[in-house]
C-alpha cells in the first residue's frame, strides 16, 4: 500500500525535483535526501518508501538529468502518477529502472494522503480510501522489459 502525496500543480520541473546545487554527485543517497526540497522541504520527513508523488502536466520538465529520477529512487519513491511527463524525463525514467505512470485526471482522481495499490502490469491502481479503481495504459512491453532489467544499462547487458 502507498500513500499519495499530491502536489495540484503543473510543471514540476527538475530544479524542484532535485535542486541543481546538488548536482555536484550522483550518490543516489545524497541525492535522496533532498529529493523535492524546493517544492516541499518537508517531503522527505513525511514519506515513507514505496509512497507515491501525484502531479498535473509536464512533470518533470526542465533540465534532461537524470539526477532528478535518481533522487526519486533513491528516496525509495513507488510512482510518479502524472497527468503528462516531459519527454526527456518520461524516458529518462524508463531508462534508469522507474515505472512513469500517466493518468488522464490524475489530480481528480487522487486526493492528498490516499491509501493506493498499484497493479503495473495490468494498468490499474485501486484508490483504497475512496473504494474506486483507476485504469491507467501500462508501459509497452519492451519499456516493461527494460524497467523490469533494471535500466537500459542492465537490459543492454542482459541482451548480450
Amino acid at each position: 500500500m502507498s500513500k499519495a502525496h499530491v502536489y495540484k500543480r503543473d510543471h514540476v520541473n527538475t530544479d524542484e525535483i532535485i535542486p541543481a546545487r546538488y548536482l555536484n554527485t550522483d550518490d543516489v543517497a545524497e541525492l535522496a535526501a533532498h529529493c523535492m526540497e524546493d517544492l516541499d522541504t518537508e517531503f522527505m520527513a513525511k514519506h515513507q518508501a514505496g509512497d507515491v508523488i501525484v502531479c498535473g502536466d509536464d512533470f518533470g520538465c526542465g533540465s534532461s538529468r537524470e539526477h532528478a529520477v535518481w533522487a526519486i529512487q533513491g528516496a525509495n519513491i513507488g510512482a510518479v502518477i502524472a497527468q503528462s511527463f516531459a519527454r526527456i524525463f518520461y524516458r529518462n525514467c524508463i531508462n534508469c529502472g522507474f515505472y512513469p505512470i500517466e493518468l488522464h485526471g490524475a489530480l481528480e482522481k487522487i486526493n492528498d494522503g490516499d491509501e493506493l495499490k498499484i497493479d503495473y502490469n495490468a494498468g490499474t491502481i485501486d484508490n483504497k480510501t475512496q473504494g474506486t479503481k483507476i485504469e491507467f495504459t501500462p508501459l509497452p512491453d519492451f519499456a516493461l522489459e527494460i524497467v523490469n532489467d533494471g535500466g537500459l544499462l542492465d537490459h543492454i547487458k542482459k541482451q548480450k
